[in-house]
């Protein structure tokens, strides 16, 4: 092999991290020093008296609220950075032995001009005015439970792991709160159950946080660490909760049991099922804040269907997870995820071509010990007749994370994922596949003193797929590093990576191998002092490909000519970029539309714009145009968002491509409709209707779900699959679906 001169052995990456490795295990964390927080820092929670009782009603009137003192002194993030918030919020927190209560009066000076459009839980809160806080249970500065709300009551949560950044919205807590509205503004009433959180009893101090979005002046307040480049999801800006006493998380046990009917019908195939189905969900908490879980016969009925989208890359498209059993904690299987390496990809666990293959049984395990974070899973699948791969054999799944928090905002990570296969009647055995990584997160936001600037490392190998493949320890493997400089005004990153030749680690995700990548970028985003204009944006990206003995196949430069962001939420792009590919070998771009081998350089422009999300008809358009390998296209993507009612939302995506080769000429639609009716934000009715013209497949799906009460859920599904090959539509697949599940905590 060639040594060119952005070779990864030049860099010797393995050796980086192996140095780094033993220098991060052997160091232990520092803890927080509470003596430099200051008294303005802490909040301090009030015990109710033994026969005092808190109504859930959004109404702060309990003699609880007024003995407590409340955080109130905000300051913007955005538009005015450190400025006193224009809007005056007031927080307050008590508790008794078992749950914890924040209430929280959000004064407005126009009450009319209040939004609270979204209802359905998690839904993105984008278009509303809302209140957002974080509890850091161990005060670690790296985790925390992530909780949000608006003006009509929507519940939304997630956890924050690994020193913050982002937050996982597929965790969902029991917990429960109640909104009202009136001249003032409006308020909350927030109830918690002590045992839905992990947290250390013998701590009296939590890390907590607050950020309050007044959405009609897209203004942004945080009750501490409201700099750009802090912020609410980086817990180790929190201020501090104290006062915590003799609180119970009680047993630790929640059985979650659940009953499911169906009644499915092919009529090309002339056959119609009614199955029924019963299930458990146990969890058990075996310290304060490590959690098993141990899933029978798993159903996952009510996880909604992908989105359609048309492929006209050489490579597989990602579709991400939407199966909730392996959604729960799945922060801790994230491994260096801007590098594009995924040696864990959940989807290939029970899915075969689209298609669910049983789950006879799965156990999980996640949160901390000491400095580390633990996440394990094994899942067991049946042997299953599939549509179109034919018989599917059982298979068992190994997967186990552990990373190492290391100095205040850093990690060091291993990760180990086996897949073992039975041997069906007649067919060739396939070996147990093991992979085996070490990722390495360097961050800190004290950077030059108020600066974000991160080092990322990560190496990962596996064995040979198959019994007869001779390939080398360097073709099964991948490697790369990458620095970030992710900061308000200045941006950039530069990145390097390289995937073996037979890279393709059996429980992940690889859309290429047998490449060698050097990525840098540089971003300027000024904010002017112009009338409504909030910041503009410029950006240079650059990427370089090679296959691993150097020779180019991909050189795009990308450059955003033009930025625009106004004060409204209004956002104009203007961008162009060029492109090189060279290709070894033909494909076939759509049907009989074959891309020849060769050398090919096209340049495309694209202009972008979106309306803010708040006003009751928003939406956006995209316009590209330029050459497309030997010919031409025209893209347009159109997307509008209707709320003819405040509890009614219609949203409406068109994407058109039309593309001109030398080998023929072609045209692409894909058309989705979503509907969103939450009556109340414990009842909503769910659908969406997409229709692409390759696959000339119409598809409906329909969702009804109901919370009885905190954890325990019925869901009604409806999804129906129309061809339209011929002319006309032929139903291919429709099915009705009933599913009730009860939460029981002991």
């Amino acid at each position: 092999m060639k040594h060119g001169l952005i070779s990864v052995q030049r860099f010797k990456t393995r050796k980086l991290i192996a140095t780094l490795a033993t220098v991060v295990l052997v160091y232990e964390p520092v803890a927080a020093d509470d003596t430099v927080t200051q008294a303005a820092d802490r909040l301090e929670a009030v015990r109710l008296e033994p026969e005092e009782r808190m109504t859930l009603d959004g109404v702060l009137s309990e003699a609880a609220w007024t003995r407590a003192t409340p955080a109130t002194d905000f300051r913007q993030q955005e538009p005015d950075e450190g400025a006193p918030a224009t809007e005056r919020t007031e927080v307050r927190v008590v508790y008794d032995a078992n749950q914890l209560y924040i209430g929280a009066m959000l004064f407005d000076s126009d009450p009319s001009g209040i939004i609270g459009f979204q209802k359905e839980r998690d839904q993105g809160l984008g278009s509303d005015d809302r209140f957002m806080w974080i509890l850091d249970t161990f005060r670690d500065g790296r985790t925390a439970y992530f909780f949000e709300t608006n003006p009509s009551g929507l519940l939304g949560d997630g956890l924050l792991q690994g020193g913050g950044g982002n937050v996982n919205k597929d965790w969902d807590g029991i917990w429960d709160l109640r909104v009202t509205r009136n001249e003032l503004g409006w308020s909350v009433e927030i109830w918690i159950p002590f045992r839905t959180l992990n947290f250390d009893p013998t701590s009296d101090i939590w890390g907590i946080n607050f950020q309050r979005t007044v959405r009609r002046k897209n203004e942004e307040t945080l009750w501490r660490g409201h700099l750009r480049n802090q912020g609410l999801f980086l817990p180790i800006h929190a201020g501090q909760v104290v006062g915590f006493d003799d609180v119970s998380q009680g047993f630790g046990l929640d059985a979650k049991p659940y009953v499911a009917g169906a009644w499915r019908s092919n009529p090309q195939a002339d056959f119609t099922k009614t199955p029924t189905d019963v299930g458990v969900d146990v969890e058990y908490s075996m310290t304060t804040n490590l959690r098993a879980a141990l899933t029978v016969n798993t159903d996952f009925a009510e996880a909604e269907v992908d989105a359609r989208r048309v492929n006209l890359t050489r490579f597989p498209l990602f579709f991400p997870e939407r199966r909730q059993f392996f959604l729960e904690g799945s922060g801790v299987y994230r491994f260096s995820e801007r590098s594009g390496v995924r040696p864990f990809f959940s989807r290939r666990i029970g899915l075969v071509g689209g298609e669910a293959i049983p789950i006879r049984y799965g156990a999980r395990l996640g949160g901390q010990a000491g400095a580390f974070d633990i996440g394990f899973l094994q899942v067991r699948t049946g042997q299953h007749e599939a549509v179109e791969a034919g018989t599917v054999p059982g298979e068992d799944f190994t997967i186990a994370r552990l990373r190492r928090n290391v100095f205040q905002q850093s990690s060091l990570g291993v990760i180990y994922t086996r897949r073992s296969t039975e041997r069906l009647d007649g067919a060739r055995a396939l070996p147990t596949r093991h992979t085996l990584g070490v990722d390495l997160d360097l961050f800190t936001s004290t950077f030059m003193q108020d600066k974000n600037f991160q080092f990322e490392a990560f190496y990962v190998v596996h064995t040979d797929p198959e019994v007869d493949v001779d390939s080398t320890l360097t073709d099964r493997t991948s490697r790369g590093i990458r620095i970030n400089y992710p900061n308000d005004i200045w941006n950039g990153h530069v990145s390097l990576r390289e995937f073996g030749e037979a890279w393709d680690p059996a429980v992940g995700f690889a859309a290429r191998n047998g490449f060698r990548r050097l990525q840098p970028s540089i971003g300027f985003e000024p904010r002017p002092d112009w009338p409504d204009v909030r910041q503009l944006q410029f950006a240079v990206f650059f990427e370089y490909l090679t296959d691993l003995d150097n020779t180019l196949e991909t050189r795009t430069l990308d450059l955003r000519v033009f930025g625009l962001q106004f004060d409204s939420g209004d956002v104009i792009n203007l961008s162009t970029e060029e492109t090189l590919e060279r290709i070894d070998g033909p494909f076939e771009i759509t049907d009989d539309v074959m891309i020849p081998i060769g050398s090919y350089t096209f340049r495309t422009w694209a202009l972008e714009a979106e309306t803010a999300g708040h006003r009751r008809v928003s939406g956006g358009v995209e316009l590209r145009r330029g050459g497309f390998w030997s010919g031409d296209q025209t893209r347009y993507v159109f997307d509008v968002t209707v709320r003819p009612g405040a509890a009614v939302q219609l949203r409406t995506e068109w994407e058109h491509v039309d593309a001109d080769l030398p080998g023929g000429a072609f045209s692409t639609d894909v058309v989705r409709i979503d509907s969103d009716w939450p009556v109340t934000p414990r009842f909503s009715l769910t659908s969406n209707v997409q229709y692409d013209t390759v696959s000339e497949r119409l598809g409906l799906f329909g969702r009804l779900r109901w919370t009885l009460r905190p954890g325990s859920d019925l869901y009604v599904v409806y999804t129906h699959n129309w061809l339209y090959e011929t002319g006309r539509g032929l139903t291919e697949s429709r099915s009705l679906t009933t599913k009730i599940n009860y939460t029981h905590r002991f």
